[in-house]
């Protein structure tokens, strides 16, 4: 059974000590950056559900990257998993109790034009959530934030500029949030391009609503892993997820060990 997200908090700092500056929550078949930091516990060890997706390992891995002291926890929660939105905003909110400032998100997602090929690397700017659920509902926990956040620069503009100084090709990119586990159909891309998004995924938002509303400062980097429904010339399957994700690991862990230098 999961921990409350300051009975994990305690956890994390028991097992490894000062609070880091930089939590990081890696997308599917982005793990290669977490094995750069030997200390690690599996997700069991400190209250987390284990991840039931391939490509996310369950581990969390602690120490130095970039100069700075991190946090990177190899494998998410999602919703179509079955779990609630509290559960998928576990560990942002342990990270915030455990003392960390920042939080770096990351995803593969589906590319919703043509130019927006696998292996392209974006900056969220703003989301579309359209999961129906939300970390927010219920009563609130004055200890992480107000009642009703304002969520304008949820995508801290500060680091989006950031990460732009360092790779001056990223885009900003709108982010919308599908339920899952099904991909999109031809449809509904078409809807998702009217509505003004550029990438499509099925997590991040219940993890960024709930670090803006703690008062953490967010960095949402997304691999686009494929091409969206309607687009994409055959069937889409994970494996082509993981696959992609495999290939662009080294030069997406480059640019995120760059950014945090650049902290």
């Amino acid at each position: 059974m999961f921990r409350p997200y300051d009975d994990v908090a305690a956890a994390l700092k028991a097992r490894f000590g000062p609070s880091p500056e930089v939590g990081i929550v890696l997308g599917s078949g982005l793990g290669a950056l977490a094995a750069t930091l030997p200390d690690s516990a599996a997700y069991a060890e400190v209250g987390l559900p284990a991840p039931g997706v391939s490509g996310h390992g369950g581990r969390v891995h602690v120490g130095t990257l970039g100069g700075k002291r991190v946090a990177i926890f190899a494998g998410r929660l999602h919703l179509y998993e079955g779990h609630t939105p509290d559960v998928a905003a576990l560990q942002v909110r342990a990270l915030k109790a455990w003392g960390a400032e920042t939080v770096i998100l990351t995803s593969a997602v589906g590319g919703l034009h043509a130019d927006l090929t696998a292996g392209t690397i974006g900056i969220v700017s703003d989301h579309l959530n359209l999961q129906g659920q939300n970390p927010l509902r219920g009563p609130n926990d004055d200890k992480l934030g107000t009642r009703f956040p304002d969520l304008s620069d949820l995508y801290t503009a500060r680091l989006r500029a950031l990460a732009r100084t360092v790779d001056p090709t990223l885009q900003d990119l709108v982010y919308a949030a599908m339920p899952g586990p099904n991909y999109e159909t031809p449809a509904e891309v078409r809807m998702l391009q009217r509505l003004g998004a550029d990438i499509v995924g099925m997590s991040l938002v219940s993890e960024s609503i709930a670090a803006g509303h703690a008062g953490l400062a967010v960095l949402a980097l997304s691999v686009i892993a494929n091409p969206a429904a309607g687009l994409h010339p055959g069937t889409l399957t994970h494996a082509e997820v993981t696959d992609a994700m495999a290939a662009a690991s080294a030069r997406f862990g480059t640019l995120i060990v760059d950014i945090l230098e650049a902290m």
